[in-house]
């Protein structure tokens, strides 16, 4: 025990020493240390935004697209740094080195690989957007189960940080499925920064998620999917130019896509019938568990007229179990 308390005496010494060396206090190390890493993640945030405009926009210069960005955390000359250091200057090779593999930032396994989605509430996918509306950038955020194809969550911002993209988003998604929120979801991305925020590990710890990610975007499809259809197929359609039109439309855009629009790979069902339709599947199923349909037909006779009506309505049901099976299928490569 005394040998303990010394060696505990001494390191305590030592890091007193430390931070007198550092000329600052134990407190002031700490903010320090939290400054960097909040501009770590923000500058990696920023760097997935450049990538995602110089695709859209080959040959655009790098002050161009600061100008069009106009982040608050980082100026013009640093923002040229940036773009330089990754290899988004324009007539260079393309590099596209990740910088969310630096050394502090947390990364978590890609779950997906090799998983088959069976049921809803299995795995949700998430990725964030941006739309231009008279030269300034909006970021659009959605999170949608991958079985059911339906968004659960989304959110409109004129800021990237966590607190006004995958946050409010999420919040929305757990606040969509309520009681009926299943324990051990996965929650999969692109590897951003707003997904592996400490607020936004606290929401999904909370609420027992499974934090994936993924190398590319063509391994977050599904939520990629999504972004076009709503800005392509909605946004862009409906002629939105101001802010105010933005946020109206998306609400707009997500109802409509999520309870009018048929999917082929849900057998022509929308999010939200294919979602009802499973649940009644399932209430049927444990129906069938708990009373046997052989004693149904020894009590009403096999050639009654209420037994062929029920066998008629029992073939519907595989039927249609039968289509939600095949549906399934291709949920996972769709």
């Amino acid at each position: 025990m005394i040998y303990f308390w010394h060696n505990r005496k001494e390191l305590s010494c030592s890091l007193n020493f430390f931070y007198e060396s550092m000329g600052a206090s134990k407190q002031g190390f700490h903010q320090m240390i939290r400054r960097s890493k909040k501009q770590q993640e923000e500058i990696c945030l920023l760097v997935e935004l450049i990538k995602q405009i110089r695709k859209n926009h080959p040959t655009m210069n790098c002050r161009m697209m600061y100008y069009m960005i106009n982040p608050v955390f980082v100026g013009r000359d640093k923002f040229e740094n940036i773009c330089r250091e990754c290899g988004f200057m324009v007539g260079r090779p393309k590099s596209y080195r990740k910088t969310t593999d630096s050394n502090g930032v947390i990364r978590f396994d890609n779950l997906l690989k090799g998983f088959e989605i069976t049921d809803i509430d299995q795995v949700w996918s998430t990725d964030i957007t941006y739309f231009d509306v008279n030269g300034v950038f909006y970021y659009i955020t959605f999170i949608l189960d991958n079985c059911s194809r339906r968004i659960l969550g989304h959110h409109v911002s004129s800021r990237l940080s966590t607190e006004h993209t995958s946050l409010p988003a999420m919040k929305m998604a757990i606040k969509t499925r309520g009681k009926e929120l299943k324990n051990g979801v996965i929650i999969h991305s692109d590897g951003g920064g707003q997904y592996y925020d400490d607020n936004f590990l606290l929401l999904t710890k909370k609420h027992k998620f499974k934090n994936s990610m993924c190398e590319f975007a063509w391994e977050n499809g599904k939520a990629e999917r999504v972004n076009g259809i709503i800005k392509n197929n909605y946004l862009i359609h409906w002629g939105t130019k101001t802010p105010q039109e933005l946020f109206k439309n998306v609400d707009r855009a997500v109802q409509l896509y999520n309870h009018e629009k048929p999917h082929t790979s849900l057998k022509r069902m929308t999010p939200v019938e294919f979602e009802e339709k499973l649940f009644n599947l399932a209430l049927q199923n444990k129906s069938k568990m708990t009373e046997s349909i052989d004693e149904k037909d020894l009590i009403l006779g096999v050639n009654s007229p209420q037994s062929s009506v029920q066998n008629k309505s029992r073939n519907q049901d595989i039927i249609s179990e039968n289509d939600i099976k095949n549906s399934l299928k291709t949920v996972n490569v769709i």
